[in-house]
C-alpha cells in the first residue's frame, strides 16, 4: 500500500510502499478516506518509543469492512498511522461519525478540539468574564476562543504573532479584540487589550507569552497552560502569580470512553453554534509539504483526502 513514511528521528516523511497491515486481536482494519495532520505530530519528529520506519500517526476518518464511517486519533497500532491507505486501530478507539458530519470536522474535533475544551472547562468560566487564548490563530486557538464564548466568555481576544491571521479572526468575529505579539512592548499590548485584566488565560505557547500575559491579568485570574512553542524555562517572578492560579493541563492521557464522550459532545456543539475552522487541504501525495506547512505554522487544519 502506499503510505506517509518517516524512515528515521528528525526525518521528514515521503510517500512509499509499505507492508499493508493485517488483522489482530483487539484491533480492525481502517480503510482510510481523509487523514488529518496537528502540531503534536511534528514535534519531535518523531516520538519516544517508535519505531522506523513508520506512518505518520495523525488521525483520521475511514471505513471499516462492515462499511462502518468511523474515527481514530493518533493510537493506530504501530507502526501504523493515519497517513496510509490502511491501518490498524484499537477497537476501543474506533468512534463512529454520524452521517451528518464530514470528515475534517470529525477530525477536527478529535485531538484539538478537545485540547481546547478540557482546560477552558477546567477554568470554569463565570458569566461575562474575559478570556484570552495566546497562539489563538492555530486550530486549537481558533476552537478555543468559540468554546470560550460558548460556556460564557463575555468577551474573547486572540494574541499570536501573524497579523494577517489574526485580523481575520477578528473579521469573522471570532475574537472580540487581537493582539499581535512580538511588537515593542507586549505587555503594554496585552494590558491595553484587557482592559481591568483577564480573568482566563488558556496559554498555547507558554514561554515569554504566557510570562506577559500575566501581567495582564487580574487577581483570581486562572491561566492553563497546555503547549510549549514558545518555550518550556520560565523565570517566574513569584508576585506576578499572587492571587492567581497556574495549571499545567494535559488533555490526552483518559480512557478511550472518556475521551469518545467529549468528541461526540464537541461535534454537537460545533453543529449547534456553527463553529468555524480554516482547513489546509493537501494532496495524499503531498505528505512531505503537508508536513513542512504544519512546521511552519499553517494557522489552519491540515487534511488530506487518501481515498475518492
Amino acid at each position: 500500500m502506499k503510505a506517509a513514511i518517516i524512515t528515521e528521528k528528525g526525518a521528514a516523511p515521503a510517500i512509499q510502499d509499505f507492508p499493508a497491515p493485517t488483522a489482530q486481536a483487539g484491533a480492525l482494519l481502517v480503510d482510510v478516506d481523509t487523514a488529518g495532520l496537528g502540531g503534536w505530530d511534528v514535534l519531535g519528529a518523531y516520538r519516544l518509543g517508535v519505531q522506523f520506519p513508520c506512518v505518520i500517526r495523525g488521525e483520521g476518518v475511514g471505513r471499516l469492512e462492515d462499511g462502518r464511517r468511523v474515527y481514530f486519533g493518533e493510537r493506530s497500532v504501530q507502526p501504523y498511522g493515519a497517513w496510509a491507505e490502511r491501518t490498524l486501530v484499537p477497537v476501543e478507539e474506533l468512534w463512529d461519525v454520524p452521517d451528518d458530519v464530514d470528515d475534517r470536522t470529525a477530525i477536527a474535533m478529535g485531538i484539538a478540539a478537545t485540547g481546547a475544551l478540557v482546560p477552558l472547562e477546567a477554568a470554569k468560566i463565570q458569566p461575562g468574564e474575559q478570556v484570552l487564548v495566546l497562539g489563538a490563530t492555530g486550530t486549537l486557538g481558533q476552537i478555543a476562543l468559540q468554546l470560550a464564548r460558548h460556556l460564557g466568555a463575555g468577551r474573547v481576544v486572540a494574541a499570536a504573532r501573524s497579523a494577517p491571521a489574526l485580523e481575520r479572526l477578528k473579521e469573522r468575529g471570532i475574537a472580540d479584540d487581537i493582539v499581535v505579539l512580538g511588537g515593542d512592548d507586549d505587555v503594554a499590548a496585552l494590558k491595553a487589550a484587557g482592559g481591568a485584566g483577564f480573568d482566563v488565560v488558556l496559554d498555547l505557547v507558554c514561554g515569554q507569552p504566557m510570562l506577559n500575559a500575566l501581567k495582564a491579568t487580574r487577581w483570581g485570574a486562572r491561566i492553563m497552560t497546555i503547549g510549549t512553542g514558545a518555550g518550556r524555562q520560565l523565570n517566574l517572578d513569584i508576585a506576578d502569580l499572587l492571587f492567581r492560579t497556574l495549571s499545567c493541563i494535559g488533555t490526552g492521557q483518559r480512557p478511550p470512553a472518556d475521551r469518545r464522550a467529549i468528541w461526540e459532545r464537541l461535534l454537537r456543539i460545533a453543529r449547534e453554534q456553527a463553529i468555524q475552522i480554516d482547513y489546509a487541504d493537501f494532496a495524499f501525495d503531498d505528505a512531505a509539504a503537508a508536513w513542512a506547512a504544519q512546521i511552519d505554522g499553517p494557522h489552519a487544519k491540515i487534511t488530506a483526502r487518501v481515498r475518492g
